[in-house]
């Protein structure tokens, strides 16, 4: 029996249970879309946006975080902030922006975010948390969810046990578990325990995030009896990891795409980032942080990199690629 299985999140069903996750620099419609055409995930999630930013500045200047696509699938809008009426005013904007569910980050583990006393600060703050939560619920007709990192169960059951009945008992549709705790970096293991221990605290849907990369991985994940599972990092230079995911959990064969047909997808990636955001200045200096992941399998990846980060115009960069890929 296959482990990827429909999904139900409040009011919606998707027809698997794997989800491209937020990151931060990445997360907007280029990047979505391509994850959409080559996986067709549950949904993909936009970068994590600030209610003040989304209230205060106008639709140009939020345009990378609130564009979606026409011919991308279901978005999740991952929203940021610490004041109840400011996240019922964020929450009905992200809904009439068309976000298909919403998320609450109490995750974060940057000090700029904890300091305004959101992101991952907001779980030790339960009462805070569950009027935020309810404020989102009032406010919008999707599903809402609260993304959190974990504490260690075997000092602190009682605070996730805490935060697990306030979640559940605000109304939240479905939480996501970051297996880490917010002073742990990525070198640190996911934690997959501490995300059962949520799996069994709550009757609400569990999706689980944390070092997905493989079908192993994701089979350790599923294990723990999430109903679902977050893909972050890993998806950014392979948006067809989800689609290997699946086909290798359902035991199907999967091509992975070419060097050739990678150098163009980087390309369309690039190219749609810079009309997104109005000019190839800017597409191109993001592009310089994520292209070393489409280049994963090539020899000479040190080299390329070099010659991408001295790069300036959309062409130079078309150039770079084809040299390098084909």
């Amino acid at each position: 029996m296959s482990l990827i299985t429909p999904l139900k999140l409040g009011n919606k069903t998707f027809s698997n249970n794997l989800i491209q996750g937020p990151l931060a620099g990445l997360s907007c419609s280029p990047f979505r879309r391509l994850i959409w055409q080559y996986s067709k995930p549950a949904f993909s999630c936009t970068e994590m946006i600030s209610c003040k930013t989304l209230i205060h500045q106008s639709d140009h200047a939020v345009k990378r975080f609130i564009n979606k696509a026409t011919d991308e699938g279901p978005v999740c809008f991952q929203l940021s902030g610490s004041d109840a009426s400011e996240l019922a005013e964020a929450t009905k904007m992200a809904t009439a922006y068309g976000a298909d569910l919403i998320d609450l980050n109490c995750g974060c583990p940057v000090k700029k975010i904890r300091s305004k006393g959101a992101g991952s600060r907001l779980l030790t703050e339960p009462s805070k948390l569950y009027h935020l939560i309810t404020a989102m619920k009032q406010n919008t007709h999707v599903p809402v969810s609260i993304k959190i990192r974990v504490e260690d169960v075997a000092r602190t059951e009682k605070f996730n046990r805490n935060i697990a009945q306030v979640i559940q008992d605000a109304g939240a549709d479905f939480l996501v578990v970051h297996g880490r705790h917010w002073t742990e970096h990525y070198e640190t293991p996911c934690r997959h325990d501490e995300i059962k221990f949520f799996v069994d605290e709550v009757k609400i849907p569990v999706i689980g995030n944390g070092d997905i990369a493989c079908s192993s991985s994701l089979k350790t994940m599923l294990a723990t009896g999430c109903a679902g599972a977050m893909i972050a990092r890993s998806g950014v230079g392979q948006p067809w990891l989800i689609a290997k995911l699946i086909a290798e959990m359902n035991q199907e064969p999967f091509q992975t795409p070419s060097l050739q047909e990678t150098c163009s997808i980087l390309i369309e990636h690039v190219s749609d980032l810079s009309q997104l955001l109005n000019g190839e200045k800017f597409a191109i200096i993001q592009a310089r942080k994520f292209a070393k992941y489409y280049a994963r399998q090539l020899s000479h990846r040190v080299e390329f990199c070099n010659e991408i980060n001295h790069c300036e115009t959309m062409q130079q960069f078309i150039s770079i690629c084809k040299t390098y890929f084909n």
